[in-house]
């Protein structure tokens, strides 16, 4: 007796064995158990079709002549199984020609015995058989679930018959290119032909050095083409089997479409490199291109660059007046309106909210550039159609030319930068070259801005009081209300000295808060302690910033709430170049003050463009005709008829009209002449501190 036969599992091997002879059924379970297997007989075809159909064996014994359904029949019934077709069927016949043995294996018959039947013999031919069974299974099980993932893989699967210089390609890898069948031929150079032509000498290269065992294994990114033309990007990867020589003589891999991945990255780099809300170039990337430029003019004798700086004057009054999407949407026709005069090889960049930078590559003579820098300056200043109004910005520029000392990018953006601010300085709307001289004008500038944020905290500003009066009777009507910052190692700063950084630094904004604040204040004290002042007002100048923030009313409405000066005592003087940066928030504005009762005058009237329109379409309650006129009156004939033909119609429109700058008395006569009933100046008094303005209230009888 024989130990169990086991499978794999350890589960006993089974046997079934057909036959009509009941004495041939017999001996065979005797004999086959006595071997260890777990054996079962059946007497009819049809009765082992059931049996398998129930309970498969391992192995079947089966009679090639049975009465009903024959041998045969009972393999062909096996073999069309979709779950059974596998099974092991050794046929035992008693005939020995060759026409049963053909018809045995043509049935599907994996092997054949003779009777009478040598016991021995069959048990090792049912052990070969088994075990050949089963490595066929566990092959056909690994080639299904080779199918199975190859089917349902993303991948597009290849093998490569290097010695044949065949490829199969998997449906997936051609479907992947949207190719048929006969769309590529099995050889690999009809693969490289697809190609992307920047791509193929890398692909070649490691391809050859895998098949070179130079590197471990094919790992590449590239561009093929599919059946559209397009190309496609693919992650490829494969690796070579070798022979005894270790030479390559198949390879085989996967082939995945990265497309969708690429895209995404280079989305990604293009959002890292660029300004989101304008498409162009930003700051990182002007600079590489600055960089590049710095070396090819280190190789290269006769190439010339530039970078120019572009920042927006009064930008920021613009945007809180009409809003961040009108702003975002000035700042995108701009860029466009800067493009349309480059080349493709320049670089144009925004680099921060409303300041632009110029890659002007390989230059030529310098008054070309100046000629280009102009135009782009003219352009920008031209009116913007917006919110169904025409609004006006000017720009100012700064430039930087390359020259040998220049290594780093930052430095020639920061020197641009510097002569912008230069530009800025000298009074907006041009365009400055840098030169080494302007490094400490800037560093003046920002020591300046620095020491302003802390006088505003340390109570270092000041307000003087320029006294208005009346020329009829030499008596104060009223006071303008001008900063002052006592510096505490520079004394007593004119405004010119720091207001233009206030402007450009934004500084303005809090200062402006603090000067209506305290001037409306000092005027409600001076009318509660001198009953002579009551009449008197506060006339304060308005910035550009100050005017186009959004919450100016608020503000004048709060600084009176908490002086209890009464509104009708404040008036607030804008200039005409604040008006036509943006008429519709000025006309708004305008009203409102007017229907809080405070009054408005333009100021430095006489010097804009459209004087004349300013008074036809906005609500003043005065006008100030601007000191350049009066400082002529006495001398020059036209200057006084021109302040004659403004008091004459301001009168005509009920206008207050006040003379700034009259200095000396024959001024003085001369505004009495035309008819002037206004003035403010040094021929009565300068600007004067809060205890110097009692004294002269009490010399004048306010």
């Amino acid at each position: 007796m024989y130990k169990a036969m086991l499978n794999s599992d350890d589960s006993p091997i089974q046997l079934l064995v057909a036959d009509d002879d009941p004495a041939v059924a017999l001996m065979a379970k005797m004999a086959l158990t006595d071997f260890g297997y777990t054996v079962r007989t059946v007497n009819t075809g049809e009765a082992a079709i059931k049996a398998v159909e129930t309970a498969p064996p391992n192995l079947i014994l089966l009679d090639v002549l049975m009465s009903g359904v024959s041998g045969f029949d009972v393999c062909r019934h096996i073999r069309a199984s979709d779950t059974h077709h596998r099974l092991p069927i050794i046929m035992a016949t008693s005939l020995d020609d060759n026409a049963s043995i053909e018809r045995a294996y043509e049935a599907g018959a994996t092997a054949f015995v003779t009777k009478p039947i040598n016991w021995f013999l069959l048990r090792h031919q049912m052990h070969y058989v088994l075990r050949a069974n089963r490595d066929r299974t566990r092959l056909a099980e690994s080639e299904e679930r080779y199918a199975l993932a190859a089917s349902g893989a993303n991948d597009g699967l290849w093998d490569w018959n290097i010695r044949e210089d065949k490829v199969y390609y998997s449906p997936r890898w051609r479907e992947q290119l949207g190719l048929r069948e006969g769309d590529i031929t099995n050889h690999m150079d009809a693969w490289l032909d697809r190609v992307h032509p920047d791509d193929l000498l890398g692909f070649r290269n490691e391809l050859n050095d895998h098949l070179a065992g130079r590197i471990a294994k094919l790992e590449i990114e590239y561009r093929i083409r599919d059946h559209d033309n397009d190309y496609h990007w693919m992650l490829c990867r494969a690796l070579a089997i070798r022979d005894a020589d270790g030479e390559a003589y198949r390879m085989a891999g996967s082939q995945t479409d990265i497309t969708e991945r690429k895209r995404a990255e280079a989305q990604l780099i293009h959002d890292a490199l660029h300004d989101s809300l304008t498409g162009l170039a930003n700051r990182e990337l002007l600079l590489e291109r600055i960089a590049h430029s710095i070396r090819l003019a280190q190789r290269r004798a006769d190439y010339r660059f530039a970078v120019a700086v572009i920042d927006l004057d009064r930008f920021k009054t613009i945007n809180d007046s009409l809003g961040h999407l009108a702003g975002d949407s000035l700042l995108c026709r701009i860029g466009e309106r800067i493009g349309h005069h480059l080349r493709t090889s320049d670089t144009l960049a925004r680099i921060g909210g409303d300041e632009f930078a110029i890659l002007l590559d390989d230059i030529g003579q310098y008054a070309d550039l100046s000629r280009l820098i102009e135009r782009i300056r003219r352009e920008i200043s031209l009116p913007f159609p917006l919110l169904n109004q025409e609004v006006a910005i000017t720009a100012s520029l700064g430039i930087t030319l390359h020259n040998p000392t220049y290594s780093h990018a930052e430095d020639m953006l920061r020197d641009a930068d510097i002569a912008m601010y230069r530009a800025k300085g000298l009074g907006k709307n041009r365009h400055e070259v840098f030169d080494t001289t302007m490094h400490t004008q800037i560093a003046a500038m920002l020591s300046i801005e620095n020491d302003l944020r802390a006088a505003i905290t340390r109570d270092e500003l000041r307000i003087y009081y320029q006294p208005i009066y009346r020329l009829e009777d030499r008596r104060v009507v009223g006071f303008e209300a001008l900063l002052r910052w006592q510096h505490p190692t520079k004394g007593l700063l004119p405004p010119e000295s720091y207001l233009g950084i206030a402007e450009e630094s934004g500084l303005i904004i809090p200062i402006g808060h603090w000067v209506l604040r305290q001037a409306t204040s000092q005027l409600a004290r001076w009318h509660e302690m001198n009953p002579h002042m009551r009449a008197c007002y506060i006339s304060i100048n308005l910035s550009s910033s100050e005017f186009a923030h959004p919450d100016l009313v608020a503000q004048v409405t709060k600084a009176l709430r908490a002086s209890g000066l009464k509104p009708d005592k404040l008036k607030l003087e804008v200039t005409e170049t604040v008006l036509i940066e943006n008429t519709a928030h000025a006309s708004w504005v305008l009203d409102a003050l007017r229907e809080l009762g405070v009054a408005t005058a333009i100021d430095d009237f006489g010097t804009g463009y459209s004087s004349l329109s300013y008074l036809h379409r906005f609500a003043f309650d005065a006008l100030k005709i601007d000191r350049s006129f009066v400082q002529q009156i006495d001398t020059e004939p036209k200057s006084r008829e021109i302040v004659r033909t403004i008091v004459n119609l301001a009168q005509n429109l009920d206008l207050t009209v006040i003379a700034e700058g009259g200095e000396t008395d024959a001024e003085i006569d001369c505004l009495r002449e035309v008819g002037c009933a206004y003035s403010q100046g040094y021929a009565f008094s300068k600007a004067l501190a809060v205890d110097e303005v009692g004294n002269l209230c009490e010399t004048h009888d306010a």
